[in-house]
């Protein structure tokens, strides 16, 4: 059933993007783009694909991705309305993460040696920043930048031989995750709060800009990092949290992990002054029942009856954005391609993250279609 779920979806889906091409050869072939990069291809760029949709050479498809008249950007935009119409939900969570593409060589865009969350050290590699929507219902990619270093973009040389234009410049990845957060507000993406990591929560331009357009938010920051408390004084977020009483931490679940429920003891505590109506402010800790000295620390605004449970709750959603990574890299290709182009590695991207989609809906409506067949039988 989920097999013929998803041929017919992914009909709809290529119905869907369609008017997003000016000739009708690139439009048929992004679909068998997609179709080969769920293919089960052990790689999955342009000569694997043209074989798997019968052509002789690559040509076409890397000619899709580098030069066809297509609207990229507009594909992105109708991935994200996609995802909003089969999984949107008014309790959804939008992620910011960044993952890494190790690649050879210096030419492709954004290349350089940086640090790699997915290698775990500093790898020759490309840097994108995504946003991922996670509801009940399911979880995806929907927006996405590659990051470009400040030395690319001090060579403008290096950037033309890229196909990066002259007026990119350069752009945090907290600002990256600002743009996306910014399309997804204007689009109206159903959503209850905004969640990332220490390089995101470490922002304070981006909590501020969060917290003024009043979008939840639970953003992680280190130990180190500091806040006012309901004193007004300024503290550090390890020091506040060894100063909670023993009864303040609860053990309390945050969903199924690889190996069982993801158990963890968490505590809050108040923090900022001059709180508005209905609105507040903590500093939240999570801390590893294994090993007590491990704690995770973030700071959260959202209305003033948020739980401990609700807090504790959107911040172990993070790892759906992990699981958005892994699925996409092993099953839509998100990581195989063979591009060093801007316009092609958007061009990619955006063709996996539809294709991950696809997929991720297609399971949805299949779970549906299963589950009132059992209440019919």
């Amino acid at each position: 059933m989920v097999v013929d779920v998803a041929m017919a979806e992914l009909d709809r889906v290529h119905e869907l993007i369609s008017g997003r091409f000016a000739r009708s050869e690139p439009r048929g072939r992004a679909r068998d783009y997609m179709s080969g990069l769920v293919a089960g291809l052990e790689r999955k760029n342009g000569w694997t694909l043209a074989e798997q949709a019968g052509e002789v050479c690559p040509d076409g498809m890397q000619r899709l991705l580098r030069r066809a008249d297509w609207d990229v950007d507009g594909v992105r935009d109708d991935l994200r309305d996609y995802v909003v119409e089969h999984l949107g939900d008014r309790g959804g969570v939008l992620i910011v993460d960044e993952t890494g593409f190790l690649k050879k060589g210096i030419r492709s865009a954004g290349v350089q040696r940086q640090y790699s969350g997915t290698a775990g050290r500093i790898e020759n590699c490309q840097i994108g920043t995504f946003l991922a929507y996670a509801s009940a219902r399911g979880h995806v990619l929907i927006d996405r930048e590659l990051y470009l270093p400040e030395s690319w973009l001090a060579d403008r040389g290096r950037c033309r031989k890229a196909g990066i234009a002259d007026e990119v410049e350069f752009e945090t990845k907290p600002r990256q995750a600002m743009a996306m957060l910014e399309r997804a507000f204007a689009a109206g993406v159903p959503f209850a709060w905004v969640t990332a990591d220490e390089a995101y929560g470490q922002a304070q331009y981006l909590r501020d800009w969060l917290e003024a357009r009043d979008a939840a938010h639970v953003l992680a920051l280190k130990i180190s990092d500091t806040v006012t408390t309901v004193d007004g004084e300024k503290a550090r977020t390890g020091e506040l949290v060894a100063d909670l009483p023993a009864k303040a931490w609860r053990r309390l679940s945050v969903g199924a992990g690889a190996h069982g429920p993801r158990e963890f003891d968490w505590a809050r505590t108040p923090i900022r002054t001059g709180w508005q109506a209905g609105r507040g402010h903590w500093l939240l800790a999570r801390r590893s029942i294994s090993d007590p000295t491990e704690i995770a620390y973030y700071v959260c605004y959202g209305p003033r009856r948020s739980t401990l449970l609700d807090l504790a709750w959107i911040a172990g959603s993070r790892w759906r954005i992990e699981e958005c990574f892994q699925q996409a890299k092993n099953e839509a290709g998100l990581d195989h391609y063979q591009v060093r182009s801007w316009r092609a590695w958007y061009a990619h991207i955006t063709l996996s993250m539809l294709a991950h989609a696809w997929l991720a809906v297609a399971r949805s409506l299949a779970i549906k279609g299963e589950s009132v067949s059992t209440s019919q039988a």
